[in-house]
C-alpha cells in the first residue's frame, strides 16, 4: 500500500452534519499552536465563554466548550446531574431522545418516558400529565431540534411545564445552536449542550455546554463521584473559571479551539437575530424548490426545523443511488433517513455557512436531475 496525505475533495456539505465550514474558520485552524496554559490561549479562553453565553443567550458563568464532540456534551450533562436515586422524566420523538434514555438507564437512575410521535413536535400536554402522574421527577430532558426527524419543539414551553413541576431541565440543543431561536436564561434551561458542527460551521469535535447556577449546585453537592472522570465539571471548572492560572485537568483542543472561537466571532458579527432570520428564508427557498419537485415534508410546517429538513423518498427510488449520485456528480451530501426514517426519508441540511442561495440552487438542480435519471 502507497501511502501519501491525504487530500480530500471540495464538497457542499448539506446533510445532517457536519456543514460547510468557511475559509475564515479553516485559516484559524492553520495558527500557530500554543500551550493550553498559555495565559494568551487563557485570555482566548475567556472570550470563547463570552461568545457562547451571546449563542446561548445566557449569563450563566459556567458556559464552555467541552473538549468533545456533541454526544459527550450530552453525556457531561446527565453524569453530572443525575445519580441513581432519581427520576428523570424524558421526552422522546426521535433518535436523539432515545439516545437520553440509554444515558439515564446507564446512570442506573429511574426514566419515566414521554413517547411522542416521529416527525412531530413533543407533546407539552402530554409531559405535564406525565408529571402530575411522577411527583418524584427531579429532572425533565428534551430534544430542542431533533436531528433524526427535523422536527421542533417548544423549549419554552416544555420548560415552564418542568419549572413549574420543580424539575431542573436537560435541553440538547445541537442542531438548533445558531440557527433557530433558543434563550437559555429567558426559558430557564438548566443543562444545554449543543455541537460545533452544526450551525456554529466549526470543525467537529467540541461541544459547547452552559450550567445554571442551580445546577451548579447540584453538581457541587453531589454524595457521590462523577462516574466519569473525563466529564466531571467540578474538575473542569478550575480549567475554565478563575482569574490567572488555571488548574490543568487536559490538555485542550487548542486549534480546535482557534476554529471555535472564529466561528463564534462570524456568529456574533452577523447578529443571532439576523443568522436566525437567514436560516428561515433560505428554507424558504428550498421547501418553494422541493414542492416544484413533488418532494413532501415529514414534519408539518409549524413545526419544522429550517436547517434540517426531512423529506419523504419517493415511492420507486432508491435512496442510496440517488445519495451516491448526487455525491459523485456533485460533490453534493445530503443525509439519509435514521431510525425509523431509515431508507424512507432524505435529511436536507441548512446550517450555518451552508444555508446560502447558491447551495439551496445547487441541491435543488442535483436532486431533479437525480430524480430524472432514477425515477
Amino acid at each position: 500500500m502507497s501511502l501519501s496525505s491525504f487530500i480530500p475533495p471540495q464538497r457542499t456539505l448539506m446533510g445532517p452534519g457536519p456543514s460547510d465550514v468557511s475559509a475564515r474558520v479553516l485559516s484559524a485552524l492553520a495558527r500557530p499552536t500554543i500551550g493550553h496554559l498559555d495565559p494568551l490561549f487563557v485570555s482566548m479562553m475567556d472570550e470563547v465563554k463570552a461568545l457562547l453565553q451571546y449563542a446561548f443567550q445566557t449569563k450563566n458563568e459556567f458556559t464552555i466548550a467541552l473538549s468533545a464532540p456533541g454526544s459527550a456534551g450530552m453525556e457531561a450533562c446527565f453524569v453530572n446531574l443525575i445519580t441513581p436515586e432519581d427520576t428523570v422524566v424524558v421526552c422522546r420523538n426521535g433518535v436523539f431522545g432515545a439516545r437520553m434514555i440509554e444515558n439515564v438507564e446507564r446512570i442506573g437512575a429511574k426514566c419515566v418516558i414521554v413517547d411522542g410521535t416521529w416527525g412531530r413536535a413533543v407533546d407539552a400536554q402530554q409531559l405535564e400529565r406525565k408529571l402530575q402522574k411522577h411527583p418524584e421527577a427531579r429532572f425533565v430532558a428534551f430534544v430542542h431540534a431533533e436531528t433524526s426527524t427535523g422536527a421542533l419543539s417548544d423549549a419554552k414551553a416544555l420548560c415552564e411545564i418542568a419549572k413549574a413541576h420543580n424539575c431542573l431541565t436537560i435541553v440538547d440543543a445541537v442542531t438548533s445552536l445558531g440557527g433557530v431561536e433558543l434563550a437559555v436564561d429567558e426559558w430557564q434551561i438548566d443543562a444545554v449542550y449543543s455541537g460545533s458542527q452544526k450551525c456554529l460551521s466549526c470543525v467537529p469535535g467540541i461541544s459547547p455546554i452552559s450550567f445554571s447556577e442551580q445546577a451548579v449546585e447540584v453538581i457541587k453537592n453531589r454524595k457521590s463521584p462523577v462516574p466519569s472522570w473525563f466529564l466531571d465539571q467540578s474538575l473542569v471548572m478550575a480549567y475554565w473559571s478563575g482569574e490567572g492560572k488555571r488548574a490543568y485537568h487536559h490538555t485542550a483542543p487548542v486549534n480546535s479551539l482557534y476554529a471555535l472561537h472564529e466561528a463564534l466571532l462570524i456568529l456574533k458579527e452577523e447578529g443571532l437575530e439576523n443568522s436566525w432570520a437567514r436560516h428561515k428564508a433560505q428554507h424558504q427557498k428550498l421547501a418553494t424548490g422541493l414542492a416544484n419537485l413533488g418532494l413532501e415534508f415529514i414534519v408539518p410546517a409549524a413545526e419544522r426545523l429550517p436547517q434540517l429538513n426531512a423529506v419523504t423518498i419517493p415511492k420507486g427510488i432508491d435512496d442510496a443511488k440517488v445519495r451516491a449520485y448526487l455525491l459523485n456528480e456533485y460533490n453534493l451530501e445530503i443525509g439519509a433517513g435514521l431510525g425509523a426514517f431509515a431508507g424512507e426519508a432524505w435529511r436536507i441540511g441548512l446550517m450555518g455557512h451552508a444555508a446560502r442561495s447558491e447551495n439551496v440552487a445547487l441541491c435543488l438542480a442535483a436532486l431533479k436531475d437525480a430524480l430524472a435519471k432514477f425515477g
